[in-house]
């Protein structure tokens, strides 16, 4: 039975002191993120934790969503930018200790990420700095595209992560699901996150079993794990702990006629047996919520909770519908309980997650000075903290980020080492800065504390000027940086931006340094038209950029339709194309091929991480997965563009005089020729370049950068032109739920739109709710979704996200081609000239 103790909420209210003298507490400090599918429930859920600290009244959890904090995140009812919050909770007397600690006093910092998959940078940056992961999963519609890929960026952060599984109340209110199809539906959204855990390294499966699993509302404000139900049954039915968790999850099957329970569904004479999961947990759930919904029948409901032993007060008693609902369930199940005991023993503390994580964070050896202290989580060694985003605060930014080693305070000076920072290769990419005051971050309010230690999430001030987007704060000369983030999505929609009025200018563009500074995907360049040029991910990143654009620049501002990025790449391998120097003096000697989509795709993802120094281990990762030669693997000269994109100028030359002094020339050419291609100046994608041969003048005032760089772009040009070269277009994976009747118009949405359906599937146990899995190219995206909406009647709900570049089967340098005109327009927009260049342009003869 359920003890008054039990039901009774153990708050502690919201103090600043409170929440300093936790960051003391290493082993029971919690980082954790809070990430899922768009509309699965995340800050809805968040609300139960907020609420349990005291920040926001109980009564507003899950109504207010605390922590969507923006103005179009409210009236859209999505979260656009991760928030944090810490909240210091106690845990309750009858739940047992976590390994490591000594006190029931946590500190949860908790973040909360978009879902929507324009914003997964905001994803990445949250989990950088987090050790977990609650994972939280809509009962009904399973586990989403976007659910797989936060998840798989979890996993390459080495999260721990925990599993919710989120609005379970309408399988009983909405659906009224059968209680074997309800756990058919929950058991296949477990296995189906389990399929991307298991891709990550030394993971534990998630299982109801283990604690690890939890079901609920987070709206209505309940949740439970396994345990919840086992110390009601303990006493009741008298079995061991071990017992009661095997019959309330998998094949446990009860006969109401011998009284015994089994492994089989259908007993020797033919019947079909009850689960029970389904006999223990569903069915008293689902007869407690009808009789908090039936308000004819008031009695039979007091009558429910007198066996729970749960007390209502004379006021609660009155309310109906909903609000009878939600108080009953949050005393009968409080969700808030259920993810405090999930997060404090599943979720390791700083002081074990730095352990393990600290060899794929930290850029330096593993036996310096900050490495170790990094791994002890050490708070009386140097500084090491990593900024992974920058937080608008009045006219500056916030350096959100998170303190790995250490002790920061306020007025303490620090150096900033960017992205690049290498002591080899870009000793001077750092500065050194006073940090002002530093900042505890509390949702929709900020409060200033005067030091943080290891181990904790916080923001500082008065270094943003000296940040673009991240980096790493040291107080060690010596320290290495820490590791870049790495994106899952590619900045794909472009849009060109001026002011109305044209003397605006300055202020547009100090409107787009603070944009770019608060977004990491969105990307900015000058045309060579002279417009501002912006790319985001997505129609909704954009709409949200040209919005936030609009209120920093304080003025005015236009915009183009917005266009899409293509790459250019070549299908076939050229001959060995020769160009001259300006001056007739230098020849280069270079071919064309196809680097291959799966090695392309490494790099940009960073598997093969161009910008490491690794020449032996990227040999080897060469030789073992794409039968390279080792040779051939260290004649690479660079990757490019920015010297770290999907394609590679090899040296293939033998013997050549002058040759290093020229290096840096054609490297630069590379990157010039790989950043704008030949056929409508968009980035190349999987070209590899090898020069077989170069004749160098011996006077080295004619083999200059002004000579050499020119020519070698020109030799690439001709080398893509001659190597079949084609055109790649970005496409979205999009995933439809939609019920059985209105498919035709889901298919008829996406064969207008240049769709190709990967896999159809009804979704198990949801009557007729079918899961349709297609690839859309980007350009047919726009207003797609309101399309969709429109011939379903609104029943379809859609999700995409970038999946992979898809080359166009027809000849761009064919004339009157889909293709060739694609290429026209985009060479128009830019201020090209119309046609493509012809290869005698490029290709000198002997």
């Amino acid at each position: 039975m359920r003890t008054k103790q039990t039901i009774k909420k153990y708050m502690v209210k919201f103090t600043v002191d409170k929440i300093s003298q936790s960051m003391n507490e290493r082993n029971n400090i919690r980082n954790f993120s809070v990430i899922a599918h768009v509309d699965h429930g995340k800050t809805t859920l968040s609300d139960s934790l907020v609420a349990r600290a005291g920040i926001i009244p109980e009564g507003k959890a899950g109504d207010l969503r605390y922590l969507s904090a923006r103005d179009d995140e409210i009236a859209r009812g999505i979260t656009i930018k991760s928030s944090s919050v810490s909240l210091h909770l106690e845990l309750p007397e009858s739940a047992p200790l976590p390994a490591g600690s000594t006190d029931r006093q946590f500190l949860l910092n908790l973040i909360d990420s978009p879902g929507h998959v324009d914003f997964s940078s905001e994803v990445t940056a949250a989990l950088r700095v987090t050790d977990g992961a609650l994972v939280v999963v809509d009962a009904i519609e399973g586990v989403c595209v976007q659910t797989e890929t936060v998840l798989r960026q979890a996993l390459s952060e080495r999260i721990v992560p925990v599993l919710f599984v989120n609005k379970m109340d309408r399988l009983f209110l909405e659906l009224q699901v059968a209680p074997e199809d309800a756990y058919l539906a929950l058991r296949n959204a477990i296995e189906a996150t389990n399929a991307v855990v298991q891709m990550g390294e030394n993971q534990k499966m998630l299982d109801p079993k283990v604690g690890n699993v939890g079901f609920g509302s987070g709206y209505q404000g309940w949740g439970f794990t396994l345990e919840n139900w086992v110390k009601l049954y303990e006493a009741k039915l008298g079995l061991s702990k071990e017992k009661l968790l095997n019959r309330l999850w998998g094949d446990n099957f009860y006969d109401s006629v011998t009284k015994k329970w089994g492994p089989n569904q259908t007993s020797e004479d033919g019947r079909t047996l009850e689960r029970g999961f389904c006999r223990l947990i569903y069915e008293p759930l689902r007869a407690l919520i009808l009789a908090a919904k039936d308000e004819s029948n008031i009695d039979s409901l007091i009558g429910k909770l007198d066996n729970l032993d749960i007390k209502l007060s004379k006021a609660e008693l009155e309310l109906r519908g909903k609000d009878l609902l939600r108080t009953v369930m949050k005393k009968f199940l409080p969700a808030d309980e259920c993810i405090l005991s999930m997060v404090v023993h599943h979720l390791p503390s700083p002081i074990v997650a730095q352990r393990y994580r600290t060899e794929s964070l930290y850029t330096g050896p593993m036996d310096d000075e900050c490495a170790k202290a990094m791994k002890a989580c050490d708070p009386n060694g140097p500084v090491m903290m990593f900024v992974s985003k920058m937080i608008p605060f009045g006219e500056r930014f916030v350096a959100f980020g998170r303190v790995f080693s250490g002790t920061i305070t306020s007025g303490q000076t620090v150096r900033i080492l960017q992205p690049s920072y290498d002591p080899e290769t870009s000793p001077n990419d750092f500065n050194t800065k006073k940090i002002t005051s530093i900042v505890l971050m509390m949702g929709r309010k900020s409060e200033t504390i005067e030091s943080c230690p290891c181990g904790n999430i916080i923001g500082l001030m008065g270094i943003d000027q000296y940040l673009i987007k991240s980096g790493t704060i040291t107080s060690a000369p010596e320290a290495r940086g820490i590791v870049s983030m790495k994106f899952s999505v590619s900045p794909v929609v472009k849009v060109a931006v001026k002011p109305k009025d044209p003397t605006h200018l300055p202020k547009l563009v100090e409107g787009i340094r603070k944009v770019i500074k608060t977004d990491p995907a969105i990307q900015h360049y000058t045309a060579n038209t002279g417009e501002q040029v912006l790319a985001t991910v997505g129609e909704l990143q954009l709409e949200i950029c040209l919005k936030d654009l609009q209120e920093y620049s304080n003025c005015e501002i236009e915009a183009s339709n917005p266009v899409v990025s293509y790459r250019e790449t070549v299908q076939g391998t050229s001959p060995v194309c020769m160009a001259k120097s300006a001056n007739k003096h230098n020849r280069i000697y270079v071919s064309a091929s196809p680097l291959g989509a799966e090695l392309a795709n490494q790099i940009e993802s960073k598997e093969l991480d161009p910008n490491s120094n690794d020449i032996a281990g990227r040999t080897q990762f060469l030789v073992r997965n794409h039968s390279w030669e080792a040779n051939e693997a260290k004649q690479i000269w660079s990757f490019g563009p920015n010297l770290n994109g999907p394609n590679m100028f090899l040296d293939r030359t033998v013997g050549t005089q002058y040759l290093n002094e020229v290096r840096d020339s054609i490297v630069q050419g590379f990157q010039w020729a790989s950043k704008e291609g030949v056929l409508c100046s968009e980035e190349m994608y999987g070209v590899r370049f090898d020069m077989s041969d170069i004749t160098l003048i011996a006077d080295g005032a004619h083999r200059r950068v002004a000579q050499i760089m020119p020519a070698s772009r020109k030799v690439l040009y001709a080398a893509e032109l001659s190597a079949q070269p084609r055109l790649l277009e970005p496409m979205y994976l999009v995933d439809i739920q939609a019920p059985s009747r209105v498919l035709k118009g889901v298919h008829k949405c996406l064969n207008r739109r240049r769709g190709v359906t990967i896999s159809e599937e009804e979704k198990l146990g949801m009557n007729g709710v079918f899961s349709i899995r297609a690839h859309l190219p980007v350009s047919e995206s726009f207003g797609f979704s309101a399309y969709l909406q429109s011939e379903t009647s609104g029943l379809a709900f859609l999700q995409m996200t970038f999946d992979h570049w898809s080359m166009m089967s027809q000849d761009p340098l064919e004339p009157n081609s889909v293709t060739n005109k694609i290429v026209q327009d985009i060479r128009i927009r830019k201020g090209l000239r119309q046609e493509i260049p012809p290869l005698n342009e490029f290709l000198d003869r002997l």
